[in-house]
């Protein structure tokens, strides 16, 4: 072929790469930029294709405990969901637990594996502690880390909640009726609250009553603030007023709610921080140091008082973990 017009070839295909790789660039960016003005999660969700009904059950995490557990387990399993619920994680349910039970078993047979190839003599005490490692490790440090996401999720809701009725009051006053200003709140609040009242408006539009979609967000999130707002809806519902006027109201005790709030933990600040550091150090200490050291425990596994002295201590853990919980659990 005459070179001319491979040359002519050559840049024709560069041409359309270039083109082709503009095109790509500037629908990512667009994208993207649609994404960012997408105030929180479930907006964003719904900007990505997905349907108000598939929205609502991912973020809703409508409760798949299976009927029939021991009252225990069935009150852990509602806590864990709850859990899951508040980080606002989009992962399913069941796909996270799946995940909670199989890595630390996955762990547990490879360090096993490992030690075997290395010709190391498998005991019952070093089962034990390899044991103890990987449900620390692929278990407890991943559940630490979202209870401690639930938590300040949790924490910028009650900050958010007056707020998001002062702006509920200001479309009231507005001439707004209730369900257009509930409406405002899903487009001019971010995460987390914008993202929960959005979810009452799709069950109301799904053909839930407005009372029962407030009453479900405040038993998801275990909230009086929101508990007292279905009530002062019921309540002008049922008696008439004014409800701007009654929400201003709740709103500014709300307020003086919070602040005493902030006083008690400002005054329980370093018992709470003691707590915290002695939950943490002595298991965030045993994981560092078997990564780091591993002969430490595996070396004195094989005395006949290291299983009962291992599961006495572990049980004066659990003991002190819970005495401290209920210490610094003030209730306000």
């Amino acid at each position: 072929m005459n070179p001319a017009w491979l040359k002519a070839l050559a840049l024709v295909c560069i041409f359309g790469a270039v083109v082709l790789a503009v095109e790509v660039l500037v629908n990512w960016l667009a994208t993207s930029r649609a994404e960012g003005k997408a105030i929180n999660l479930r907006l964003r969700m719904i900007g990505r294709g997905r349907s108000q009904g598939e929205t609502m059950s991912i973020l809703r995490r409508t409760s798949s405990v299976p009927a029939g557990l021991p009252p225990l387990l069935m009150s852990l399993a509602m806590k864990f969901e709850r859990m899951l619920m508040q980080t606002q994680l989009t992962v399913p349910t069941g796909r996270l637990m799946l995940l909670l039970l199989v890595a630390p078993l996955l762990l547990f047979f490879l360090i096993l594996g490992l030690m075997g190839w290395a010709g190391m003599w498998i005991s019952f005490g070093r089962i034990l502690v390899v044991a103890t490692f990987a449900a620390v490790l692929a278990a407890a440090i991943p559940l630490m880390l979202l209870n401690f996401q639930a938590t300040r999720t949790r924490k910028r809701m009650q900050e958010q909640f007056p707020v998001a009725l002062d702006v509920f009051v200001r479309g009231l006053r507005a001439g707004h009726p209730i369900a257009a200003a509930l409406d405002l709140l899903t487009v001019e609040m971010p995460d987390p609250i914008g993202t929960q009242f959005g979810l009452v408006v799709d069950e109301v539009t799904y053909g839930a009553e407005l009372r029962d979609a407030l009453q479900n967000m405040a038993e998801r999130w275990d909230m009086d603030d929101m508990r007292m707002f279905v009530v002062s809806l019921s309540v002008q519902a049922e008696t008439g007023g004014n409800l701007a006027e009654i929400l201003e109201n709740l709103s500014k005790v709300i307020r003086e709610r919070h602040s005493m709030m902030l006083k008690v933990r400002a005054l329980s600040s370093e018992g709470r921080m003691t707590a915290v550091i002695l939950s943490i150090l002595p298991v965030g200490t045993f994981a560092v140091l078997f990564l780091l050291n591993p002969k430490f425990f595996l070396d004195v596994a094989n005395d006949p008082a290291f299983v009962p002295g291992y599961l006495f201590l572990v049980m004066l853990y659990a003991i002190g973990f819970i005495t401290i919980r209920r210490m610094v659990d003030i209730k306000v």
